[in-house]
């Protein structure tokens, strides 16, 4: 296994460990314990959590080292602000109708989603929500736009584990995906962005009801 690919392969376990809530806000993340985990290097340990604390689900604290990333309910509610205007921005610049190559890319993303929630696998249905978000917001012609809607995505990813444990918003969200993927194949634009920014409140709420403050 290469530096890269290890590295890769670290950064991405810890990320899906604090998305799933194995790894709980505020929790410490000893190098000590990671390299024997992993069986990896001391620097490729740092560089992940360098990573991670880059985009913004980590914490790296002088003298005590790292710890999940907490928001305060203020930080949370900026947050998804943020990713609404975002969202629904690059959602109202969409083609419309989305081109049928465009909805056929769409439509295998979501059929990824479709069997994980079925199957009922956590990390898997992570996985295949953010492939479908990424592929719709791809076809956004403005390409700064779509890579500050990533960025802001991947900073919510410490507080999406609490909405990932309740099977009923798992459900709703991917009959949201489905409603998105019609809105876009009949060129309902005004449809598409208020789904988009209707599919957003789920994970803060449910952060928020956890009342996880730093």
């Amino acid at each position: 296994m290469t530096r890269s690919t290890e590295l890769a392969a670290v950064t991405r376990a810890l990320e899906e460990d604090i998305v799933l809530g194995r790894l709980h806000p505020r929790e410490r993340l000893p190098e000590d314990a990671l390299i024997a985990r992993f069986g990896a290097k001391r620097h490729v340990i740092r560089d992940a959590l360098r990573r991670l604390a880059e985009i913004g689900v980590v914490e790296l604290i002088p003298n005590r080292g790292a710890q999940v990333r907490a928001f305060t309910p203020a930080e949370v509610r900026d947050l998804y602000d943020l990713r609404e205007m975002l969202e629904t921005g690059a959602a109202a610049r969409l083609p419309a109708p989305l081109p049928a190559s465009a909805l056929a890319a769409l439509e295998a993303a979501q059929r990824r989603h479709d069997a994980a929630v079925e199957a009922g696998d956590k990390a898997a249905i992570f996985r295949a929500n953010r492939a479908f978000h990424a592929r719709l917001f791809s076809f956004c012609p403005n390409p700064f736009l779509v890579e500050a809607v990533e960025a802001a995505s991947r900073r919510a990813h410490a507080i999406r584990f609490a909405s990932l444990g309740d099977p009923a918003a798992v459900a709703r969200a991917r009959d949201e995906h489905h409603a998105m993927i019609a809105a876009a194949a009949e060129g309902r634009r005004d449809d598409l962005v208020n789904l988009c920014r209707a599919h957003l409140p789920a994970s803060r709420e449910a952060y928020l009801a956890c009342a996880v403050t730093p």
